[in-house]
């Protein structure tokens, strides 16, 4: 079996607590990192090239993404902001004041909104097109908001601190069902094709359809994890948590199919590229390594000495 060599992009001196994938665009496609030391990093997405940071917010960026064509980014900070920016020039676009922490922020899939959630347990979401609006706020949860993603441009899921993924309608600022989990949520990723949310939760991962809300899968984990992410073929997923590894199984049975070490800390988040062929992680320990899929495989900066 071919060793897997995972590439690591410097930079960050804090811990890597978030990172995003835009979608493919014309020039490729890229990934956004957040850190506890306040400086988000735009990256190239095949290869971990630093291309940019992101500077002004005052404090820990927890939560960053890009959407889909790669021409904005949008930030969450203990600086009680969450800012957009052009993703080209680097510049900040709005900086929407919040009354606490932002953690996470996601662009909707028109990209004319942003939703964020906030420690003061709100989801807010903002009208890009009309920044000095007041935000529609979603209310009802009962701790500090830990994850946030659109389903689509009407639906919403959240997680805060507590054992539950909660889904919103957008047209009703109502809440449409709570999904209890086992245990408090730590991540949820909306696949590629829209069809399934990886919601991972101590020791389990479970798929849920968006269509119904329904767990699928719910697979036992080797140890407590934080970050789970499914590959867009939906031929298996990656996850990362306490023990410092990066884990891959296979989406029929959960089998452990492959896992590496390479950081020196704990696995906050982990996801896969667009075109499924790296997923990326970022640890405690102030790093982001990208590893390959398929091992020995030509791609990017790796180079199979077999290939001619």
């Amino acid at each position: 079996m071919a060793r897997q060599s995972p590439l690591s992009c410097p930079g960050h001196t804090r811990p890597v607590v978030h990172l995003h994938y835009s979608g493919i665009t014309d020039n490729g496609f890229y990934f956004i990192t957040a850190s506890k030391d306040g400086k988000p990093m735009l990256r190239q997405g095949d290869t971990g090239d630093w291309i940019g940071t992101f500077e002004g917010h005052k404090g820990a960026v927890w939560g960053a993404c890009l959407n889909s064509g790669a021409s904005r980014a949008a930030t969450g900070a203990a600086d009680f902001t969450a800012k957009v920016w052009d993703a080209l020039s680097g510049q900040e676009i709005h900086s929407f004041t919040h009354k606490h922490i932002v953690k996470p922020v996601d662009f909707s899939p028109s990209n004319q909104l942003l939703l964020t959630g906030c420690n003061d347990k709100l989801l807010r979401v903002f009208d890009l097109s009309k920044p000095d609006v007041e935000p529609q706020m979603l209310e009802g949860h009962n701790s500090s908001l830990r994850c946030a993603v659109w389903i689509s441009d009407t639906i919403v899921a959240s997680c805060a601190e507590d054992c539950e993924v909660r889904i919103w309608d957008m047209r009703t600022s109502k809440m449409v069902t709570a999904v209890p989990t086992d245990n408090p949520v730590m991540s949820i990723e909306m696949s590629r094709d829209g069809e399934l949310l990886t919601v991972v939760h101590g020791k389990l991962v479970t798929f849920m359809r968006t269509s119904s809300y329904e767990k699928t899968k719910t697979f036992t984990m080797p140890m407590s994890m934080y970050s789970a992410s499914l590959h867009p073929s939906k031929s298996c997923f990656v996850a990362g948590g306490e023990d410092f590894k990066l884990y891959k199984f296979d989406f029929d049975d959960g089998k452990e199919l492959e896992s590496y070490k390479g950081h020196f800390g704990p696995v906050h988040c982990v996801r896969y590229s667009p075109d499924g062929e790296v997923y990326c992680s970022g640890s405690e320990d102030g790093t982001v390594r990208l590893w390959l899929n398929i091992v020995g495989k030509t791609y990017g900066l790796w180079r199979n000495p077999g290939d001619s």
